[in-house]
């Protein structure tokens, strides 16, 4: 082998070591801003598994915030390759449980409400009950979209009540986090309607967006490596 393909294959495998993180890194190169997000293919079937995981617990319907709160914190940890094993999860899920759950009750009572009135609007086809129709169905959407948003700013530290408490400062800081939030609960709604079985991936992916949407600001922020 000459000089030149033996020079080109160890750079080759100092790259790949690099890469890995089991080797020296080149200052030159930037580490990926999210490590454990490098494979989308990993990222898919750890979203999956985590709607699967979402789904279980949400069955009592209002333990659902809980569930969504330590399905994003999974996600959270896993992108940024911390360590992201099933008992941390299951942790998250009986920390969370205990303020979520009344979350929870609140929620579906709301929700029960809303519902209510998209029936009596259903049964009533002048404008009024077209207005009627609109603003319930809103309604539900912006209720799912605040709970969505407190669970995934909950933190075991400091509990529901700053998730619940904090949603005002969190939307005048970043209204257009409320819409991507909302587009994920839209997404998922839709695709709950069309097969009812979708809705445990379209879980993961609403935990993965709790977990993107308030990280695009800070990659944003980055400085480009050559610009520091």
């Amino acid at each position: 082998m000459s000089a030149a393909r033996r020079a080109a294959a160890a750079q080759r495998s100092a790259a790949r070591a690099a890469a890995s993180g089991s080797g020296p890194r080149d200052d030159r190169s930037a580490l990926p801003l999210f490590p454990g997000a490098t494979s989308w293919f990993a990222l898919l079937g750890e979203t999956l598994l985590v709607g699967i995981l979402v789904a279980v617990v949400s069955l009592p319907v209002v333990t659902a915030p809980a569930a969504l709160a330590a399905g994003a914190r999974h996600l959270r940890r896993y992108v940024h390759a911390e360590s992201s094993g099933l008992a941390a999860f299951w942790r998250d899920v009986r920390a969370a449980l205990a303020g979520g759950v009344g979350v929870g009750a609140g929620a579906v009572v709301v929700a029960a409400l809303a519902l209510f009135a998209l029936g009596l609007a259903g049964s009533d086809p002048s404008p009024v009950g077209r207005v009627m129709l609109a603003v319930a169905a809103l309604a539900l959407l912006a209720l799912a979209t605040c709970v969505a948003l407190a669970a995934g700013a909950w933190e075991p530290r400091t509990g529901w009540r700053a998730a619940v408490g904090g949603l005002r400062d969190r939307l005048d800081a970043d209204p257009v986090a409320a819409l991507y939030t909302a587009g994920a609960v839209l997404a998922l709604a839709l695709l709950t309607w069309q097969l009812p079985p979708l809705a445990v991936p379209g879980l993961g992916l609403l935990a993965l967006a709790l977990v993107a949407v308030p990280e695009r600001r800070r990659r944003g922020a980055e400085p480009v490596e050559g610009e520091r």
